[in-house]
């Protein structure tokens, strides 16, 4: 069945349901309540002001019927029950004046004004009901639908295709048993794909099995300018491993802001070249990958490996250039940003993909870039640390590696908790830094000042800090809302150190490595969850310098102090995971990774855990009839 095809859509119903995301039955039947208005039979001397009554009674009195402009109505009535007389007012329902006869007896549901003796009705139904608690859902809307409209539609379309589910629970323990199941069935279905793909990834048939040199890649590590860390060179031996094995890898490498997951990427790469394959490494901007293609020509500048940046920014000659080489097999190692899943670049012998801040992609982006090779392996880096109560169910497919240890001689970052009233210090510690050459980030929430908002923005910052150091330091301005070549301009002039203050929206928080950068000051800073806050910290502290950061808040103050006591990024996610949930824990919305209707990873953590052993389990069985029954669910799930 059609979503058109139930009854009582029409075609402007339609329209507003597809502004909603509502497309098809299933997404309408999916459209699960935010929340219940739980109604309960009562009396009026039991009830609290406020409160919403389903209370039975006579009608004493003829319905007043009020008329205003715009068709809008307004009925009056008195209710005699058995616990008083009560007045009763409904809206735009003259069409019941007819039925609403003297002596008639009814049911009101509605919110009892104690005070004025008055029920708001919702709803008067003309008999009597016997039911002593009725549960009103409450959907998300649209102007022209109204929950009453869903609630119409969500039953017809049951009664179209599913005579035997009964869609309103009669009681609160019915709820909970129906959430739960649609929980179980929604979580289910997700662990049971990321099993299967692990299952899947860990078949011996399904990689490349590549032929390295382990000695060559330890004479190489020896000649880098710094020693790996105990965790980085754990990474480096998972990875080979994974690149040598004859299954397909699918690590996830996840690290603090600054603990050198770069270098263990770029160590992947050497191993890829040496076993005869390509590799890919995409970025979600030029600015990083062409910071990415820079530092491996300086790390691989003794080596004759071909390394190629292909971004937006490319020009025509120079991309053609790089395709037909890139197909010839005459580039070991292609940087880049989307480019390098446009439908015209050829891959020769793809064998390593690898993509940075692999939040910023959705799961289709990544997906068309692997698909450019022959089952190539895969490696994801994040540099926003996943709870690790967490990471094996958000990242179940994977196999994770985590760098926790910071490369020798960097400093912690000093953070500090400031008042709007304490400006004076923040300005003070700002004009320390710039005397020393030194360049600072200042973060703002906003673009543009709101009527009805007194939140800092980016231009009325840019005034300030202008009278402030305007005479003898560049200011330089950047935002979500600017073209891409204005934000990379300014955002390299910062690099170059041409400009000494950066103020931004969060739109500087992933990668760019400015070393000379030694301060961040983020205005309103409550507005960020903890993990955002934690990735923007980062963007300082990159050398042996002594750096701060300054969060500067009237409120959520005692949250905030969380950022004062740690720069350990694990800590911060999980206490944000505590606080915010799943939402924030990249600072961005995933794009489709995790989108449940009903479930919550955080609240309905059990129910996940249970969902996941039992898919894992369900993978297991062995019989005929099962494997049969297995593969139909398994295509079903997979393709849905």
């Amino acid at each position: 069945m059609a979503l058109k095809d139930v009854r009582g859509i029409g075609p402007r119903s339609l329209v507003l349901l597809n502004k909603m995301g509502i497309q098809t039955v299933d997404d309408l039947v999916t459209h699960y309540p935010f929340r219940y208005d739980i109604l309960k039979r009562g009396s009026l001397t039991d009830t609290v002001d406020g409160d919403h009554i389903i209370i039975d009674g006579r009608i004493e009195s003829s319905p007043i019927l009020v008329r205003f402009k715009a068709g809008l109505n307004k009925m009056n009535f008195r209710l005699v029950t058995s616990s008083g007389v009560v007045g009763i007012s409904i809206f735009n329902r003259a069409f019941l004046k007819s039925h609403l006869v003297v002596g008639t007896g009814v049911t009101v549901i509605g919110k009892f004004d104690k005070r004025k003796n008055v029920i708001t009705a919702s709803d008067i139904k003309l008999e009597t009901l016997s039911a002593k608690i009725k549960i009103e859902p409450v959907y998300h809307l649209t102007n022209g639908i109204t929950n009453k409209n869903i609630s119409t539609y969500i039953n017809m379309a049951l009664l179209g295709n599913y005579k035997e589910i009964v869609d309103f629970p009669p009681s609160l323990e019915k709820l909970e048993e129906a959430k739960n199941r649609l929980k179980y069935e929604e979580l289910f279905s997700f662990m049971f794909k990321i099993n299967y793909l692990k299952m899947e990834n860990k078949n011996k048939n399904s990689g490349i099995k590549k032929e390295i040199d382990t000695k060559k890649i330890d004479e190489f590590i020896k000649t880098l300018p710094f020693e790996l860390t105990v965790d980085q060179k754990k990474a480096v031996s998972d990875i080979v491993k994974d690149l040598a094995s004859e299954g397909k890898m699918n690590r996830l490498l996840q690290g603090d802001v600054g603990s050198g997951k770069t270098i263990v990427s770029f160590l992947a790469i050497y191993a890829n070249f040496l076993a005869g394959y390509q590799s890919a490494l995409m970025a979600p901007t030029e600015i990083l990958a062409m910071q990415h293609y820079n530092n491996m020509k300086d790390i691989f500048k003794d080596i004759n490996i071909n390394i190629a940046l292909l971004t937006r920014s490319t020009n025509k000659k120079e991309k053609d250039k790089i395709l037909t080489s890139l197909a010839n097999n005459e580039i070991d190692v292609i940087v880049g940003t989307h480019s390098l899943i446009q439908e015209e670049v050829k891959y020769s012998n793809l064998g390593l993909v690898i993509t940075d801040e692999q939040h910023r992609f959705g799961v289709n982006q990544r997906a068309n870039l692997e698909n450019k090779g022959k089952k190539p392996d895969t490696l994801y880096m994040s540099a926003t640390p996943i709870p690790r109560t967490y990471a094996l169910t958000i990242f179940g497919d994977m196999d994770v590696s985590t760098i926790k240890t910071r490369p020798k001689g960097r400093k912690k970052i000093h953070t500090v908790v400031k008042k709007e009233t304490e400006m004076k210090d923040v300005l003070t510690m700002m004009y320390e830094e710039l005397k020393q050459d030194h360049q600072i980030y200042v973060i703002a929430p906003l673009i543009e000042e709101s009527e009805n908002s007194d939140l800092a923005n980016v231009n009325e910052l840019k005034d300030k800090l202008t009278v402030a150091f305007g005479s003898k330091y560049k200011i330089g301005l950047i935002h979500g809302k600017m073209a891409t070549v204005a934000k990379d301009k300014i955002m390299n002039d910062f690099l170059l150190n041409k400009c000494q203050i950066l103020i931004s929206t969060t739109v500087i928080e992933v990668g760019v490595d400015v070393p000379n950068a030694t301060m961040m000051a983020i205005f309103d800073a409550n507005r960020f969850g903890l993990s955002t806050l934690h990735q923007l910290r980062g963007r300082v502290g990159r050398n042996d310098l002594q750096s701060h950061c300054v969060l500067i808040s009237n409120q959520d103050t005692e949250r905030l102090h969380i950022m004062e006591k740690t720069t350990d990024g694990f800590e911060i996610s999980e206490e944000d995971f505590k606080l915010r949930g799943h939402g924030d824990l990249f600072g961005t919305k995933q794009s489709g990774d995790m989108s449940f209707k009903i479930a919550n990873i955080k609240n309905d953590y059990s129910i996940l855990l249970r969902a996941r052993e039992d898919s894992y389990q369900y993978l297991l069985k062995k019989t005929e009839e099962e494997k049969q029954l297995k593969m139909k669910i398994i295509e079903s799930i997979i393709h849905s």
